[in-house]
C-alpha cells in the first residue's frame, strides 16, 4: 500500500463518480427555476455584496404565505444561491415562499462572519418578508451538507424562541472536529476556535423546533455518525425530531431530490412545508 492513502472521507468528489454530472444537472435545474417560477432576485439583507437572497412565489395572491429558508452546502468554500435556486421548486410548488440565500465563503471571512450573515438573513425574513406576501409566523429552513450545519444557528440558543417551526437537515456536519484532519485543512483550516464556537452538538437547540435529519444511505460513514450524534444530542434535550436514511442516495443525488418531486428527500421538503402552515 506504499504511496496509497484511505480515501478521505470527507472529499465527496472521490466517492461519488457522477459528482460534475449532478452538479450541472442542478444549475440547469436552477436556470430552469429562474426562467418559470416567479422571483424576486438579489434582495439584500446586509451591506456586503455577498448578503443577498432571491426569493421565488408560487403562483397567485401572495398573502400570508409560509416562509422556507434554504442555506447551500459547499463546505463552507464553495457553491451560491445561483446553483441551488431549483430548490425552490419543491419549495413554491408546496405553497410556499422560497428563500435561498447567499453568503460569504471561506476562506476569504472565517466562520464567523458566514454563521453571522445566517442568522442576520433570517433577521431579514422576520422583519420584512410580510411586504412579500410572506407570514413571518410559518418560517421553516433547511439546509445541505455545511448548509445543514449552518441552518442549526438558525433555531439554538436557549433564552428567546427561534421562531423556526421546522428544519430539515441534510447530509449535516454537526462535529467541526474531525474536518480539521481532512483535505480542507488546505483548503479552509477551520481552527480550534471555530471547532469550539461553532460546532452545533455543544449547543442548545429550541425544542419548538421540529427537527428532521436526513442522510443518504451511500453517504460515507462519518456524515451517518454525524447524524446519529445529533440525532442523540436533540433527543436529549426534548427536541420533537424525524429521521430517515434515504434509500440508495449518496451525499449529492441526495440534494438534487430536494428539487425533485416524488423522490424522498424531495417529498420530506415539501411536507415540512406543508405541515408547518
Amino acid at each position: 500500500m506504499s504511496g496509497h492513502h484511505a480515501k478521505d472521507p470527507f472529499r465527496i468528489r472521490d466517492h461519488v463518480v457522477e459528482f460534475d454530472d449532478i452538479v450541472a444537472d442542478i444549475v440547469h435545474r436552477s436556470e430552469n427555476t429562474r426562467a418559470e417560477v416567479p422571483m424576486v432576485a438579489d434582495v439584500a439583507y446586509g451591506a456586503d455584496a455577498t448578503e443577498t437572497v432571491d426569493l421565488f412565489f408560487p403562483e397567485g395572491k401572495r398573502d400570508r404565505l409560509p416562509v422556507h429558508m434554504f442555506v447551500h452546502g459547499g463546505y463552507w468554500r464553495m457553491f451560491s444561491k445561483r446553483d441551488y435556486s431549483y430548490v425552490a421548486t419543491t419549495i413554491t410548488k408546496a405553497g410556499g415562499i422560497a428563500v435561498i440565500l447567499d453568503y460569504a465563503l471561506m476562506p476569504k471571512v472565517r466562520m464567523a462572519t458566514i454563521v453571522d450573515q445566517v442568522r442576520r438573513a433570517k433577521q431579514w425574513v422576520m422583519a420584512n418578508i410580510a411586504d412579500h406576501g410572506g407570514n413571518p409566523a410559518e418560517l421553516t429552513v433547511s439546509g445541505h451538507s455545511a448548509g445543514a450545519h449552518l441552518a442549526t444557528f438558525l433555531f439554538n440558543g436557549e433564552h428567546t424562541p427561534s421562531n423556526v417551526r421546522a428544519a430539515l437537515l441534510l447530509g449535516g456536519l454537526y462535529d467541526l472536529k474531525p474536518l480539521q484532519d481532512s483535505f480542507l485543512a488546505n483548503e479552509i483550516g477551520i481552527t480550534d476556535e471555530e471547532v469550539a464556537t461553532f460546532t452545533p452538538l455543544t449547543y442548545r437547540h429550541d425544542a419548538q423546533t421540529k427537527a428532521t435529519i436526513l442522510v443518504g444511505a451511500n453517504e460515507t460513514p462519518p456524515f451517518h455518525h454525524q447524524a446519529d450524534r445529533f440525532k442523540a444530542w436533540l433527543l436529549r434535550h426534548g427536541s420533537p425530531l424525524t429521521s430517515l436514511v434515504l434509500a440508495n442516495r449518496n451525499h449529492m443525488d441526495s440534494v438534487r431530490d430536494l428539487g425533485v418531486p416524488g423522490t424522498q428527500a424531495g417529498d420530506c421538503l415539501a411536507e415540512l412545508i406543508a405541515n408547518n402552515r
